[in-house]
């Protein structure tokens, strides 16, 4: 009897199924970890089938980290490994496996050079080093780390259509529409899974003789996996931006001895715009367009709680104003800022996916306005000529807010933040009408916690011994994040899913 109930509904017990097919690696989800697992695995002469539940890959993130990658070479970007490393686990109070840590830096670089070599290249495009870490914050070190994908060195470039083409060129054998209903194991290994062509409606067997290879990124979508293993996520966050993250990976394997991280991780964008008296218990919406999404949230502009107080300081990394604002009453806060809030986003020096000039998107600070002033019209941003109206449009005790502003504004002519320590670049007044103010919240963009795995990608059992041929890789593979997202380490989530996937895929072939 399975511990875990197939996340689809199905009763998986009684499942029959009505063909057999036979390969080397079968590869259980199509993003950036089991493209990357598939590709590597069939260059090592393995025949592969890679299954994705939905019509479509999953989006191929385009910031990745590295260390030493030929980008960042060219680009006189140098990083010490073994701070970096230790950079992580202190960041995570070592409660994650350092192997994994140093395992990713040492072969993170390989991965990028793959995708640029095997994938941009060939389609006249490049990776460009973003050399940008500066930090005055001792506090949160920040890495050079991030790569971007681009042919003019402007702008981002997508690169899953080519992606796609290559598995294809490649003979690999995506299938879309083809979900996970349970893995096969016989004695100690893992012989294949039993899968479900969502548009026949037909079960069938698909056997692996090297291995399967699970990445299905993460549980966010499912929200009694959450209450079960991280209730306190549905409080801070009212978004989901992975609505096909539904824990089917993790629940297979844990239905065959598999042993998972005990603790939750997790990655949380702090832009959850809602609207005026949302209550968190009342909303977890599943977007893949990213809805409401305010591209300043990010910004370290003046935030109070629900009672018009201010909690933190809001130059902390983009996930822990999130993880503040969840010991506030309501979990949910606003944001306050006046007119010339354009004035100050490129002082503020914003890292990673929140900088200013992010390519393709906030270019400059004419799209930042647009972006601002289109949830203006939507309601989601108020606008107000006097604070004492700003408060009573955002439901907030005027005198509280009122007071929070006259701190806030006497930090920036001191140079000094006396309530929170935020940097004196990153003060900002609120003075000028109009004034602006939101209500916000965490939207998830996945979770991290997830089946242990050794450096080889292998799935541990209880007894943290290996599961014979059965792998894991990015969000589905744990013991390298707890907690909360490090942004000082731009692209580390993307460069996680995809170097891990790509050792998933070799390690599983060479068997």
């Amino acid at each position: 009897m399975n511990k875990y109930p197939n996340v689809d509904g199905y009763k998986v017990d009684e499942v029959t199924a009505t063909k057999l097919i036979s390969t080397d690696v079968l590869v259980v989800g199509a993003g950036n970890a089991g493209m990357m697992a598939a590709a590597a695995a069939q260059e090592k002469g393995a025949k592969v089938i890679l299954i994705e539940k939905e019509k479509t890959i999953n989006l191929m993130r385009v910031g990745i980290a590295s260390v030493g990658s030929n980008a960042q070479k060219r680009a006189g970007t140098v990083i010490n490994k073994q701070e970096l490393v230790e950079s992580l686990a202190s960041f995570a109070q070592h409660n994650v496996d350092e192997r994994l840590l140093k395992t990713w830096v040492d072969n993170s670089a390989e991965s990028v050079n793959w995708l640029e070599d095997k994938i941009l290249k060939p389609n006249g495009a490049h990776f460009k080093s973003e050399p940008d870490a500066m930090m005055t914050n001792k506090a949160y070190q920040g890495f050079p780390t991030e790569n971007d994908p681009t042919i003019d060195d402007e702008s981002f470039v997508s690169y899953g259509n080519w992606f796609v083409k290559y598995q294809k060129e490649h003979k690999i054998d995506i299938r879309y529409q083809t979900s996970l209903v349970k893995l096969l194991k016989e004695k100690d290994t893992v012989t294949g899974a039993i899968v479900k062509d969502l548009g026949s409606d037909e079960f069938y067997e698909i056997r692996a003789s090297k291995g399967v290879i699970i990445a299905t990124g993460g549980y966010s979508a499912n929200k009694d996996l959450l209450q079960k293993w991280n209730a306190l996520s549905l409080k801070k966050n009212v978004y989901n931006d992975s609505p096909r993250s539904n824990g089917a990976g993790i629940t297979a394997a844990l239905n065959v001895g598999a042993k998972r991280d005990e603790e939750p991780a997790e990655s949380i964008f702090d832009r959850g715009l809602v609207p005026i008296g949302t209550k968190t218990e009342d909303l977890y919406y599943q977007t893949d367009s990213y809805d409401n999404w305010l591209w300043i949230g990010s910004y370290p502009f003046l935030k109070v709680n629900l009672r018009g107080e201010r909690f933190a300081n809001e130059s902390i990394p983009y996930q822990f104003i999130v993880n503040a604002a969840s010991k506030e009453p309501g979990y949910l806060y606003a944001m306050v800022w006046d007119d010339n809030y354009a004035e100050y986003l490129e002082k503020m020096h914003m890292l990673g996916c929140a900088r200013y000039g992010f390519p393709g998107y906030m270019t400059d600070k004419a799209a930042f306005v647009k972006d601002t002033e289109s949830y203006v019209e939507k309601g989601l941003v108020v606008k107000a000529d006097t604070v004492e109206e700003l408060a009573e449009q955002l439901k907030l005790p005027i005198n509280a807010l009122k007071q929070a502003i006259t701190n806030n504004n006497k930090s920036v002519i001191s140079h000094n933040d006396q309530e929170f320590g935020k940097e004196a670049y990153r003060l900002t007044p609120v003075k000028k009408a109009p004034y602006y103010g939101c209500i916000l919240g965490g939207r998830i963009l996945c979770t991290f916690d997830g089946l242990r795995v050794n450096t080889k990608m292998e799935v541990l059992d209880e007894n943290h011994q290996p599961i014979r041929h059965l792998y894991a890789g990015g969000n589905d593979s744990g013991g390298f994040f707890w907690g909360s997202y490090n942004d000082r380490v731009p692209g580390l989530a993307s460069s996680h899913a995809q170097t891990f996937g790509r050792l998933a895929g070799k390690n599983a072939a060479e068997n």
